[in-house]
């Protein structure tokens, strides 16, 4: 069953300027001569709710309680985004739990996206008609997840990221329209492997800015970028400076980075890339990006694996925002241990 298109009038919550209409003034991309080392970091950051977890409306009171002002939550797979009815029916459902709090809502789009395809494209619409109906400002897309190789296989993947960016061109317009604003995501390998396209956070940087629409923007996902500067040799640092005017969105956790000579940490796997510790519990260099990050204005979204997670959703908080201001945290977890 294919995605029908969004509601008629939807179209007339357009005029925002970087998220939608529905946002408050104070978010988005960082404005020339504007520093932001002030603002107040409940507004920005954010958890993300385990994607086989449904969102209640107690755990998300949690949530809020504990300081958060984002929420992201997962949506389910392409298959249901294709089903108008089933689509409506889960997203008014997480629109029911989110309405007793003022938590601000982003999805992540599923993992296995992939636009230039068709039924791949029409999940992207039922994605947008999701956040219409849940009234999510952020959608994420996980951008370029093809092969980065040569000969033939480098010439499919070359095919299919071109047919991507002309798909991406095409909803970012509906999504403008929509006052949803897409933001695409650089990935890492989770375990060490073939090196895919998305590896690069430059290349998402030059894909955003290329469909020249304000409702496309990057999420630089910290972690990711991490563990691809130490494979790639790249500097975080400058990586992080060169991609900041695009970026829309963070996700933040941490992890041990390339982990060349066999690091590793007690109660961690051995052998995975991208642990989705808390920040400050690995080996990424805060305090080389935190002035891009304080400077900036985009949400802040932590992504932590629950069983890397303090015992509280308040420590969990209060240690994460520490490590952001470059204050001494109570504790940091895995890497203290």
């Amino acid at each position: 069953m294919g995605c029908e298109p969004g509601a008629p009038g939807v179209a007339s919550m357009a005029g925002h300027t970087i998220f939608t209409a529905r946002s408050p003034a104070g978010h988005g991309r960082p404005r020339s001569g504007e520093d932001a080392r002030f603002m107040d970091l409940h507004a920005r950051m954010g958890i993300n709710v385990h994607r086989e977890t449904w969102p209640t409306t107690a755990a998300l009171k949690g949530i809020e309680a504990s300081g958060f002002g984002w929420v992201q939550i997962h949506t389910p797979p392409k298959e249901m985004l294709c089903d108008r009815e089933r689509l409506r029916l889960h997203a008014r459902g997480v629109r029911a739990a989110l309405e007793p709090t003022g938590l601000r809502l982003l999805l992540h789009g599923p993992d296995d996206l992939a636009l230039g395809a068709l039924d791949h494209d029409r999940a992207f619409d039922g994605l947008l008609d999701y956040a219409v109906e849940a009234r999510a400002e952020i959608v994420v897309y996980h951008g370029l997840n093809h092969l980065d190789a040569d000969g033939p296989a480098g010439e499919r993947s070359r095919l299919r990221a071109e047919g991507e960016e002309r798909a991406l061109a095409r909803l970012g317009k509906r999504a403008h329209a929509l006052g949803v604003t897409v933001a695409v995501e650089n990935l890492a390998p989770v375990f060490p492997g073939p090196p895919r396209l998305t590896h690069d956070p430059l290349r998402i940087h030059d894909l955003v800015r290329r469909l020249r629409n304000p409702s496309v923007g990057m999420l630089l996902d910290l972690g990711h970028a991490h563990v691809t500067s130490g494979l790639h040799g790249t500097d975080l640092e400058a990586v992080v400076a060169r991609v900041a005017p695009e970026v829309v969105l963070f996700h933040v956790h941490d992890n041990l980075g390339a982990r060349r000579h066999g690091l590793g940490f007690p109660g961690v796997d051995p052998l995975r890339l991208d642990l989705h510790l808390p920040p400050g519990a690995g080996t990424l260099p805060w305090d080389r990006v935190r002035d891009v990050l304080l400077a900036h204005r985009a949400p802040l979204m932590l992504e932590i694996e629950p069983s890397h997670r303090p015992a509280s959703l308040p420590q969990l908080f209060e240690q994460s925002r520490a490590v952001l201001r470059g204050e001494r945290p109570a504790s940091v977890g895995i890497a203290a241990a």
